[in-house]
């Protein structure tokens, strides 16, 4: 099948939203499709310009009115898809749903051409409430026109139980994971050496990092405990959530702060880690039940880890820990005890993932296009 994978935005070579895309191509690929992506970003000459495959689709030059115009062009992608006899548009959310995108999912639409947009996260509005006014301003933009957008689409492809997203029925998977690019855990220290804890994230409050940090602070037992934040750190969040809590428990040498790091230096700081941190903060965004990347990553890894959502493909698993979805502090002790029994090794934990490839995941979402639309 010809599918064009659209997103509405460039990549960063340290984000994880940029390597998962990566990976769904590839997934797509690797199931015999003809996928080409479509994305927008900058020239070298500082030209505002629409890809496909790192080719130039369309330069819209510099300046505001470039700006304006990437944001309302997408005849170009039409013209491809029909040129290129594009069968599927996969296109990813961006909260960014307005008539002119309204427009272009209605022609293809017309043209005979199917497409499917998957919302990374939902629901996803209460996730605005701290952002700056131009973010929330988009936002009720989108809230606006997004039903309008929707309605176009075959199905909302998502990561929750939903069964319907803005009026449009949705197919539900897995976020996956690319077994190539996630290294085996081989932990340096044992259950009985000082505890070393990682959560990696662009952390937000949905996180609930301040929980572990809360945690260390109470916690009263004999062993240290330390805490690696791996990813970037709004100002405004160590601001307000983690340095007060640091500062009232005088637990400065408990918690480290390694910025972003992808790679060898990632995978060093994994390593000397016995023990993951997961999102602990989930219903401070309404969000019940989410099936995360990041518990695929630890997963795949082989490290066990603990977090507060539902998530089907991993509450019942023996190297998870739940935690309560409220505002407590974590029980470190309880996960002290957890780990000083614990036996599981880390090519065991990687093997229960196995049928999360992205491999398998993206060809669910076309399977499900074909049966339903008896597409060849």
């Amino acid at each position: 099948m010809k599918i064009l994978f659209l997103t509405y935005h460039g990549f960063s070579e340290h984000s994880g939203i940029s390597k998962k895309i990566h990976y769904q191509v590839k997934g797509l690929r690797e199931n015999g499709h003809d996928v080409r992506l479509c994305y927008y970003g900058f020239a070298a000459d500082g030209h505002r310009c629409r890809y496909i495959d790192d080719e130039v689709l369309k330069d819209y030059g510099t300046g505001a009115i470039a700006g304006l115009r990437q944001r309302m062009d997408y005849d170009c992608i039409y013209d491809y898809c029909v040129c290129e006899q594009i069968e599927f548009v996969y296109a990813r959310c961006f909260q960014n749903a307005n008539p002119w995108l309204i427009r272009f999912f209605k022609k293809l639409k017309k043209a005979g051409i199917h497409a499917v947009t998957e919302i990374p996260t939902y629901p996803y509005d209460q996730e605005f409430a701290n952002f700056e006014w131009k973010a929330r301003l988009g936002l009720k933009v989108d809230q606006i026109f997004r039903r309008r957008l929707y309605k176009y689409m075959d199905a909302m492809v998502t990561f929750s139980d939903a069964e319907e997203i803005f009026g449009q029925r949705t197919i539900r998977i897995s976020n996956g994971v690319d077994f190539d690019s996630i290294p085996l855990h081989s932990p340096l220290t044992s259950h009985l050496s000082p505890h070393h804890l990682i959560g990696v994230a662009e952390v937000h409050p949905w996180h609930g990092f301040d929980r572990v940090m809360s945690g260390i602070g109470e916690y009263k037992g004999d062993r240290k405990v330390f805490f690696h934040v791996v990813g970037g750190v709004h100002p405004h969040c160590m601001e307000t959530d983690f340095a007060p809590i640091i500062k009232k428990y005088g637990i400065e040498d408990k918690i480290v702060f390694h910025g972003t790091l992808f790679g060898d230096e990632l995978t060093k700081v994994f390593n000397q880690c016995q023990f993951a941190i997961g999102s602990l903060g989930r219903h401070r965004s309404g969000i019940t039940v989410i099936k995360t990347l990041k518990n695929r990553e630890y997963a795949t890894r082989g490290i066990p880890f603990i977090y507060s959502e539902q998530d089907s493909d991993f509450d019942h698993q023996p190297y998870i820990l739940k935690a309560p979805a409220d505002e407590s502090p974590i029980d470190i002790q309880r996960i002290i005890d957890f780990m000083t029994h614990f036996t599981m090794k880390p090519e065991d934990i990687r093997h229960t993932v196995e049928h999360l490839t992205w491999k398998i995941q993206m060809q669910r979402v076309v399977d499900e296009v074909i049966s339903v639309y008896s597409i060849r």
